[in-house]
């Protein structure tokens, strides 16, 4: 059956001021008119009343499997607790307004197609599997005392990533994932706050490994994200053809301008630092990661102005851990202290859907793309924290023309 949505004010981060109201016509899964009066005399009405409308929201930077703060604990879950814990956090996410999520590190495809099947509520997942970690980098859980062997192969679907080292590991192991349904491809290039043996000033992997993962992704039609924190990490990374920036909170003017010119885009992840810092030692973050956060939480306002003067363009990313995850939503406003409203809204919507190779079908309320639609009480543009609050604020939310939640509009 068709839904007309009527008496809607778009907002898609296009503009920094909504739209006058319009009709729009979804069929299906997608959406087929948009247009100021709509006629369609068999669809369901759904009237907004003047409330906003907004494509569902898009977060780039998520770990679904992390339902634990520390990472190596939970690497030793159960597969069966880490699948039943994800798909809870995934459907929390939706009910946030969070219609499509970029999973960076840990999700495989049976997750991905769980999510997609519907029998429990989900965005819609992209992954990278797990993410590619050299010896002692930020996937390496070990300890500077545990000299076991890594696993190599069977990895537990609470793991995070896995260890490789040397081109030959480093192609296999990008292959591997691309063979079991990665998306795109993740590495560690940087040193970590979650993980104990590199300094946030570490470099991961040397430029022949990083050349190579960048080569494996383009020969099969994709790209490499890469954490990194440091400039002489970010600007390595980038000389080496990695796409996706994530965190960047030591960036310097340089190389974030000489990042634009190539064509990358930046995710940061502000809010994971801010809850880490407040909240991670209670929920069993690792004392001495504890330690480390405040070397790049601090900076990270400063390297959003930064990049946004370089035209540096930023998705929206969170990369919060177990119950951190609630705090999901309040990138925007971290964001908000620095950005224009319709610039962080962008972050989650046409910036974002470029990054996941989506633009048109997600991100932007416009003919031919999913219905991914979120109604939201008053005007985000003016008050970022609407999108807050674990989607109180939001009476509808649909993904891929489907009511996920429909409360009365008054």
């Amino acid at each position: 059956m068709a839904l007309l949505i009527t008496n809607a004010h778009i907002v898609d981060g296009t503009s920094a001021e909504r739209g006058e109201k319009v009709d729009v016509l979804v069929e299906g899964d997608v959406i087929r008119e948009v247009a100021p009066k709509i006629a369609a005399a068999s669809a369901e009405v759904i009237d907004l009343k003047g409330r906003t409308l907004m494509p569902g929201l898009i977060d780039a930077h998520v770990h679904t499997i992390a339902c634990l703060a520390d990472l190596g604990a939970n690497a030793k879950l159960p597969d069966s607790l880490v699948a039943v814990r994800a798909m809870k956090l995934l459907g929390e996410m939706l009910m946030r307004g969070f219609t499509t999520v970029r999973d960076l590190g840990g999700a495989d495809r049976g997750l991905k197609v769980a999510a997609a099947e519907g029998f429990l509520p989900a965005p819609r997942i992209v992954i990278c599997g797990k993410a590619l970690s050299q010896t002692g980098g930020h996937c390496d859980f070990r300890g500077p005392y545990d000299d076991r062997e890594t696993t190599r192969t069977g990895f537990r679907l609470g793991a995070l990533g896995r260890v490789v080292d040397g081109v030959p590991e480093m192609r296999r192991a990008a292959r591997e994932e691309i063979k079991g349904g990665a998306d795109f491809i993740k590495i560690m290039a940087n040193g970590g706050v979650a993980s104990p043996t590199d300094p946030i000033h570490f470099l991961g992997f040397a430029r022949e490994e990083l050349l190579a993962v960048v080569e494996e992704a383009q020969n099969a039609g994709t790209y490499v994200s890469a954490h990194l924190y440091t400039d002489e990490g970010i600007r390595r990374a980038v000389e080496c053809g990695v796409h996706s920036l994530e965190h960047c909170n030591l960036i310097k003017a340089d190389t974030a301008k000489f990042a634009a010119e190539q064509g990358a885009i930046a995710v940061p992840t502000l809010v994971t630092y801010d809850k880490l810092s407040s909240e991670g030692a209670a929920m069993g973050f690792p004392a001495g990661s504890v330690a480390k956060i405040d070397n790049v939480r601090l900076a990270g306002m400063e390297s959003i102005a930064i990049m946004r003067a370089a035209g540096l363009p930023m998705a929206y990313g969170s990369d919060l851990l177990g119950e951190m995850h609630r705090h999901q939503s309040e990138e925007f406003v971290i964001r908000g202290r620095v950005l224009p409203a319709h610039e962080v809204i962008a972050s989650a919507t046409t910036i974002a859907a470029r990054l996941l190779r989506m633009e048109g079908q997600i991100g932007t309320v416009a003919p031919g793309a999913f219905a991914d639609l979120i109604a939201v009480d008053g005007d985000p543009l003016k008050d970022l924290s609407l999108l807050t609050g674990q989607g109180q604020h939001m009476p509808l939310i649909m993904k891929g023309g489907v009511c996920v939640k429909r409360t009365a509009l008054n």
